[in-house]
């Protein structure tokens, strides 16, 4: 019988799930994510591209080649900064072909090629600093600098047709295959990442060997093949860098919150190609466990700065939070892989918390200036940096925001699903080649109502199915102004399914219900007993001192049962909806969305407010 590296895809089991419709057939329009968007192509990219050049991280590429007369700037990985924003800038690329971008993008790409050695090898640090210590350390990201040059080549090639960077990378995963693998070196990348780059390099190349070697990667795991300096350091050890176990025997999240979930994006995108069970098994049971028992309300994860990861069940300390910004775009990675494989709502729910949370808060509504750390709480001391000395934050958002367009639907063979509510339209061919045009028109994340218009040349008839998101307690939906037949509508893995035969004019209008949540924790989590936090769609709020200045940190309480009033503000903070009301002391208390705070003068901030009275603590 064949082994796993023996066989091609087309014999395993893979499994069907749904397919993933691209960014580039998503307009978005609308008045939340349209002006971030223009923001971050105009500001955000151009300044990673500038800190870039000033820190050194591009010269480190011509100097490695032989074109400029220097020495190495920087850490070790500092490579895969310069990756990410040319991936980030390919995206953007493919939405407006802008020459001046290009033009850049091209003189980088140059120098990168120059700094590859002979045999594909590519890491500025070691052919500039310890040529001889190439592939002794799991630790020194060598694979994880190849990952995100992949990712980055993959997506200059498909938005631009060029193939230099492609045949790089494509170079530098061949030396991988022949270095390591069956028979060959062992090899435990400290940094996961290289995995999932290795699926997408075979999914443009169609070259087995690529995805094998992502398969071998993983297979590598939790056998004590793992060496450097994770695995020596006191209290880190394997568990760091997810070495402890076999990824198949994976129980509970562990380690390094970004590598955790970028393991676990592999695992999904083999599971896709291979339906292997065991990685089924482990992926489902590790999900349930960081969601459930390791999550934030803001989607953040990772509470420990001592190892910007996990500690123990239900430690989810406010005002010392990690949740680091890249592990809540990683996150963003996972679910949606989780989503497309098993068709369930709740994964796109996780998408949808650390977009408007998680995530977003980490690049001010200017676009220059981030957040590396996302605390739940601060007494006023933490603060937006322009850069840090490790900046994978600022350029992992420069490609996750660009490309936000691929998680508002799918395709399955049974019609379109709409994930992600965001005004603007797709157009995609569902299975007999007929070409749907679903056109969003809608306000959220401050307004529950979609209208989704269906257009199409002919009748067709196929499934629709729209998310029905976990926060919303209520629904209407009308179809054509009318009530659905008792037949349409039924609920299904989160999904509101309406199957009927649909001709060109046909509308949809699904009205959720958006009042204002309160939320309390698990009784488990001791750092919010007392304690509540509000929500209000898929929005999480904050107390902010620069709206509340009558109020001192952490010395006021809020009753549940008192109202909040809800008001829109279009030209504040780029258009939010804030929440008005008093705390138990009697002064007027003012709450914005989470992911706004720290864009105005300094001061505290605080998600869960203390409760006026005790109350049932129930599950969020």
């Amino acid at each position: 019988m064949k082994g796993w590296l023996d066989m091609t895809l087309t014999e395993t089991k893979a499994i069907k799930g749904w397919q993933n419709v691209p960014f580039t057939k998503v307009e978005i329009n609308d008045a939340f994510w349209r002006p971030r968007l223009e923001v971050l192509k105009n500001i955000t990219m151009k300044t990673c591209l500038v800190k870039c050049e000033e820190t050194g991280r591009i010269d480190n590429f011509a100097i490695a080649g032989g074109l400029l007369e220097g020495k190495f700037e920087g850490m070790y990985y500092n490579d895969s900064d310069v990756y990410k924003v040319l991936e980030g800038a390919a995206y953007a690329l493919m939405t407006d072909r802008d020459p001046v971008l290009e033009a850049e993008i091209d003189r980088i790409i140059e120098l990168i090629a120059a700094a590859q050695e002979a045999d594909g090898y590519l890491s500025t640090y070691y052919t500039l600093e310890a040529p001889d210590l190439k592939w002794s350390d799991m630790e020194k990201h060598e694979m994880y600098n190849g990952g995100h040059l992949i990712e980055a080549a993959v997506a200059y090639f498909e938005a631009t047709g060029k193939r230099k960077l492609l045949d790089v990378a494509c170079k530098m995963a061949d030396h991988y295959d022949r270095v390591f693998g069956p028979g060959k070196r062992h090899w435990v990348e400290g940094h996961e990442e290289i995995e999932l780059a290795l699926v997408k390099l075979y999914r443009t190349t169609s070259e087995d060997r690529y995805w094998k070697l992502a398969l071998w990667l993983l297979e590598e795991r939790g056998h004590g093949h793992g060496k450097g300096a994770i695995w020596d350091k006191e209290k880190w050890g394997p568990a760091y860098c997810q070495d402890d176990v076999p990824v198949r025997d994976i129980e509970k999240v562990t380690g390094h919150a970004v590598r955790a979930m970028y393991l676990y994006t592999a695992m999904a995108d083999v599971v896709h190609a291979s339906g292997d069970q065991t990685y089924i098994d482990a992926l489902h049971r590790v999900w349930s466990h960081t969601v459930e028992r390791n999550m934030y309300v803001t989607g953040g994860i990772g509470p420990s700065q001592h190892n910007e990861g996990f500690t123990h069940d239900y430690d989810l300390p406010n005002e010392s939070a990690y949740c680091e910004t890249c592990a809540a775009i990683a996150m963003v990675f996972w679910n949606h892989r989780m989503n497309l494989l098993f068709g369930d709502a709740k994964y796109a729910d996780v998408v949808e918390r650390e977009m408007y949370n998680g995530a977003l808060a980490g690049i001010s509504l200017s676009g220059d200036k981030f957040f590396y750390v996302n605390p739940l709480a601060s007494k006023g001391e933490h603060h937006r940096v322009d850069w840090f000395g490790t900046s994978c934050c600022p350029t992992n958002l420069v490609r996750f925001l660009p490309s936000i367009g691929q998680y508002a639907y799918a395709a399955t063979d049974a019609g379109v699903v709409v994930n992600q509510y965001m005004n603007g339209e797709t157009a995609l061919e569902i299975k007999g080649g007929t070409t749907v045009k679903l056109k969003q028109t809608t306000a959220y994340p401050w307004d529950g109502k979609i209208e989704v218009a269906v257009i199409l040349d002919q009748a067709e008839t196929f499934d629709i199915r729209l998310r029905v998101p976990g926060w919303c307690r209520g629904y209407k939906l009308s179809l054509l102004g009318e009530q659905p037949q008792p037949s349409e509508g039924k609920i299904e893995n989160g999904y509101l399914v309406l199957n009927r035969c649909w001709t060109q004019g046909d509308s949809i209008v699904l009205e959720l219900d958006m009042p204002v949540e309160v939320i309390r924790s698990r009784p488990e989590v001791e750092a919010n007993i007392g304690r509540i936090a509000l929500q209000r769609g898929p929005v999480v709020y904050c107390i902010e001192q620069t709206d509340n200045m009558e109020l001192s940190y952490d010395e006021f309480s809020l009753a549940a049962h008192d109202p909040l009033f809800i008001e829109h503000r279009a030209e504040w903070l780029g258009g939010v909806t804030v929440l008005k009301g008093k705390v138990a002391e009697g002064s007027a208390c003012l709450f914005i969305p989470y992911y706004a705070w720290d864009n105005r003068d300094a001061g505290f901030m605080q998600v869960w407010i203390r409760e006026k009275e005790d109350r049932h603590l129930y599950r969020y």
